[in-house]
């Protein structure tokens, strides 16, 4: 496995030139050809500077594919920023599941310590991102905090803070929330949140390089073994195989090699507009001028029902997976540009639609 260290580390990545048409192998190692328009659009990104990449995709009963287009390794491991929210909500929604948990009751119910105001926030204000807690783009509060205290301790720190909006009226991106809905999960489980991330999510899938770190900006990373306090929004650190299991999973409503990991009403209440009735501030993050978010992932294109046909989870170094529930279609872009990755985004963008239609 390429390990990663943010901010100094390349990954010692093995060259896998691609050729027009990209080729490809599924699971049963069988050489599968990019269409034309996907081809072109992976070709593009790497000519544009970016390294390499590695173009994943897939569909409900058909096999998985991957490229590895320049100069990047099958096994390499990189930070994957705000891809890491859909894997944070996806643990808060096992515990939904089992009824230890709910969306709608304030989180007081779990952390007395929480008094107050901030004790009635509840669990889908924070995965949504409606909560109105500070410390979001521009401050990013909890990257400053010590990787060392508790996820309790951080989320005290965070709520302790003068809010910044009416709690479910206003989408402010990139508050540190996803601490306080971790700080659940580790009160109800009793595990602290790599635990509870690898029993409920990473070993069902078998996402066995997938891990946590308390991210820091033009840093390393601290030591696991060090970390209380992982960045719940931001700080996972994957592969592009590991990622195509969840992904696979989310597209199989919630099962996963005749497991059912979450159940399909917990997937339906992920991949649901939360934000209809929000007011949604600009912040540059997404890419999406138009987009709604759900939980722990952004709604690009949603249904007169407000359930969500176009789910993604983009992550600010280049990340970028999706699920497109009409086709069944689901796909991951993997790439590390810690600065101005989306130079790529049109790129990015036809690559996407390409894969998903087939082209």
């Amino acid at each position: 496995m390429k390990s990663f260290q943010y901010g100094f580390a390349a990954v010692a990545a093995a060259f896998v030139l691609a050729q027009a048409p990209v080729q490809a192998r599924n699971a049963d190692e069988a050489p599968v050809v990019f269409g034309p328009a996907a081809s072109a659009a992976a070709e593009a990104i790497v000519a544009k500077g970016i390294s390499g990449l590695t173009v994943a995709y897939g569909s409900v009963g058909g096999p998985t594919v991957r490229a590895d287009v320049g100069a990047i390794a099958p096994d390499t491991q990189y930070p994957i920023a705000s891809a890491s929210k859909w894997l944070t909500a996806a643990v808060v929604m096992t515990l939904v599941d089992e009824g230890k948990v709910s969306l709608d009751k304030p989180i007081s119910t779990w952390l007395p310590q929480i008094k107050g105001e901030p004790g009635k926030l509840t669990l889908r204000q924070l995965l949504s991102q409606t909560s109105g807690i500070a410390g979001g783009l521009g401050d990013l509060y909890e990257l400053k905090q010590d990787h060392r205290v508790t996820l309790a301790q951080s989320a005290a720190e965070v709520l302790a803070r003068p809010p910044i909006a009416k709690p479910g009226t206003d989408f402010r991106y990139g508050a540190p929330g996803f601490q306080v809905a971790g700080a659940v999960v580790e009160a109800v489980t009793g595990q602290r949140w790599e635990e509870a991330f690898q029993s409920r999510i990473g070993h069902p899938l078998g996402m066995r390089d997938t891990y946590w770190t308390h991210m820091t900006l033009g840093a390393a990373p601290p030591p696991p073994a060090e970390t209380n306090n992982p960045t719940l929004q931001g700080g996972a650190v994957s592969t592009a195989d590991d990622y195509m299991r969840f992904l696979k999973m989310l597209a199989q409503k919630g099962s996963f090699d005749g497991r059912q990991v979450i159940s399909p009403a917990a997937v339906a209440e992920m991949l649901s507009d939360q934000t209809a009735n929000a007011t949604m501030h600009p912040t540059g993050a997404a890419l999406l001028v138009d987009a709604h978010y759900s939980l722990g992932n952004w709604c690009e294109v949603w249904d007169a029902a407000h359930h969500c046909t176009r789910s993604s989870s983009i992550g600010a170094f280049g990340a970028y997976p999706w699920l497109d529930s009409t086709t069944g279609r689901y796909g991951f872009l993997f790439l590390y540009q810690p600065k101005d990755a989306f130079a790529v985004w049109p790129e990015m963008m036809t690559l996407q639609a390409a894969l998903t239609d087939g082209k």
